[in-house]
């Protein structure tokens, strides 16, 4: 096993807690959350610090996202009697972790820093690739959609989700929560300026339910491809049922793009840049 990094200073007994932010290429893994008999992304963050730190605390998620579903920029926490700088977590994780899982940025958080609470908003970004045929280097990370789709529509019809409604409608029935009230921040469909048979969905959000977005994508791609009326948005917002809405996306072209915090923490590493203010409108293309 090799050592850590320089940065590695002798452990201590002063506890603190750790800020990290991940990136991985979901594909091969059963989700977010740790699973006795399938591999996860927690699962291996964990093997790999528990080889740092043997008396590593639990390791929590900002999101717990599905099997297939893949992040950029994903908060998790833990806890550790070990003096290593920021850097030194970042070096040493990525010496252990596999190809798919990425440390993008590690820095020191208060003790009652709690990534599932800390978020003031998550944007998901869903790539639609929209094409008859595939290709080896956009399938991984895209839905091909065979069927022409007519933007504008769905474009129109996904107004009607911006601001602060009952979304009991857009989850899975997997999702036990009993509060279904969320707010959708921005939403932007837009072909990508260098492929454009790449269609990018964007939704931003205060907090999200299971399947939230994958089925608002699976709805709108049904209105662009005239299989649903692009009513069927508003009408499922008053009526709560999921049956008055189109299918579910599948989940590998789905990401987890960006994750807002209040605090990110002091002595991070790398630097981090300007952070972007909250949006606040629908953006449509």
């Amino acid at each position: 096993m090799e050592a850590p990094p320089e940065d590695a200073v002798s452990a201590t007994s002063s506890i603190r807690r750790v800020l990290l932010l991940l990136a991985y290429d979901g594909t091969d893994y059963s989700g977010f959350a740790l699973q006795s008999n399938a591999p996860t992304i927690v699962g291996e963050l964990r093997r790999a610090l528990l080889e740092i730190d043997p008396d590593v605390g639990t390791v929590t998620g900002s999101s717990r996202t599905d099997a297939g579903v893949h992040a950029r920029n994903q908060p998790v926490s833990f806890t550790t009697t070990r003096t290593l700088k920021a850097r030194g977590w970042v070096l040493a994780l990525n010496q252990r972790l596999p190809a798919a899982i990425v440390v993008t940025y590690a820095a020191e958080v208060a003790l009652n820093f709690d990534p599932r609470r800390a978020p003031t908003f998550k944007r998901y970004c869903y790539r639609i690739f929209n094409s008859p045929l595939e290709d080896p280097f956009i399938s991984r990370m895209s839905w091909r959609v065979g069927q022409a789709l007519h933007l504008p529509t769905m474009a129109m019809a996904s107004q009607a989700l911006l601001g602060e409604h009952d979304f009991r409608a857009f989850r899975s029935v997997d999702d036990p929560r009993a509060e279904t009230v969320r707010t959708i921040l921005a939403l932007s469909l837009a072909r990508d300026e260098t492929e454009p048979r790449l269609i990018e969905v964007r939704v931003t959000g205060n907090r999200f339910m299971y399947n939230m977005v994958r089925i608002i994508v699976g709805t709108l791609v049904d209105i662009g491809r005239g299989r649903v009326e692009p009513a069927c948005l508003m009408r499922a917002l008053h009526s709560g049922a999921r049956s008055d809405l189109g299918m579910t996306a599948p989940a590998h072209g789905l990401m987890l793009e960006h994750v807002q915090l209040g605090d990110w923490g002091s002595n991070g590493w790398p630097e981090r840049g300007e952070v972007a203010d909250e949006p606040t409108s629908l953006s449509l293309v």
